[in-house]
């Protein structure tokens, strides 16, 4: 989260009665909060709506157009929004009450006429809270970003660029079109790893994914397919199309050495492309096939190309997996 840290210092106020409103504003001032003011329920929860709501409020049970309680349930069916910290504010001593209070979903209650003492202590409780959701949020979402994305590179990993790849073969069954793939592999990379080391070879790696990435369009898919390897799903485009955009790629890893440790490192790569249309559709394991084939044959061909796959493609390369490939070397 990019929240700043001063953003749970705002806080609204909903209270009906100015004399308990003025109170309850000197007492937040003084105490370094932002304060917003509303009058009415209908017109809290629609300050509490707003994208840039304050994080924490303090709800009057019994208010015009809209109760406290009311306004709680209200916010509570909003998932999308970040969470708002509320303390309910009410005259009622019933358990029964209370407990109404709390189901709605309020996070906490404090009963008129309320001690300001207390008041600050649970809204530093709020805060509490409140920074405590938002480091386990960051923490999923990290976790979500490293369970999608190969560490080194920061692209897509193997797991990911293979679903995106099934999708759009989804996609194309249900309302045709062309779709192409790109297979990539960076030419001697373990001259490069055995003559500047691992942690050159890591920097190489990462700067032809950053080239390539650059040449895609944004609705294009770049992932890490196994070691060297990468694997680009070009949506909406047919073989010219895909080739075009391995060429682009092809020319921007060339254009000029890798610098790693301060040692310039040239650095090539070959490509093999195919596509998917709808006079010839291909699922993803005859797509994948075909294009490693083209790829083989850029190797074979001198490497630093680009080679769009041929029909007879098919029955050369039959005796290799579809992941043939991704087998070469496991990410690192």
């Amino acid at each position: 989260m990019n929240e700043p840290t001063n953003a749970r210092k705002r806080i609204l106020i909903a209270e009906d009665d100015p004399v308990s409103r003025r109170l309850l504003e000197l007492f937040l001032v003084k105490w370094g909060f932002e304060v917003s003011i509303a009058t009415t329920g209908t017109e809290a929860l629609q300050m509490l709506e707003r994208m840039d709501a304050p994080r924490l409020a303090i709800l009057d049970w019994m208010m015009p157009g809209m109760e406290g309680v009311q306004v709680c349930q209200k916010l509570r069916e909003a998932a999308d929004r970040p969470y708002v910290y509320v303390l309910l504010l009410t005259a009622r001593t019933q358990k029964e009450d209370l407990l109404q209070g709390l189901e709605s979903g309020a996070d906490d209650y404090l009963t008129k006429p309320f001690d300001s003492q207390e008041l600050r202590a649970r809204l530093h409780v709020g805060q509490r809270i409140l920074d405590l959701q938002d480091q386990l949020i960051a923490a999923g979402e990290e976790l979500l970003y490293r369970a999608t994305h190969d560490n080194l590179t920061g692209m897509a990993n193997r797991g990911v660029i293979m679903d995106t790849l099934r999708r759009e073969r989804a996609r194309q069954r249900r309302e045709g079109g062309a779709f192409g793939i790109v297979l990539v592999d960076l030419d001697h990379f373990k001259y490069v790893n055995d003559t500047y080391g691992h942690v050159a070879g890591d920097e190489v790696l990462r700067e032809a994914a950053q080239r390539m990435m650059a040449c895609v369009r944004p609705y294009d898919s770049v992932g890490r397919y196994g070691g060297e390897e990468f694997l680009i799903v070009v949506p909406s485009s047919d073989a010219m199309g895909t080739m075009g955009l391995a060429e682009r790629m092809r020319r921007a890893i060339e254009a000029k050495p890798i610098m790693a440790n301060a040692i310039p490192i040239a650095v090539t790569a070959s490509f093999g492309v195919t596509a998917s249309v709808d006079k010839s559709p291909l699922d993803p394991q005859g797509i994948l096939r075909l294009a490693d084939a083209a790829l083989y044959r850029a190797k074979e061909r001198g490497r630093n190309r680009v080679e769009l796959a041929r029909a007879e493609d098919l029955e050369a390369r039959v005796p290799d997996s579809p992941d043939s490939v991704a087998e070469k070397a496991a990410p690192r």
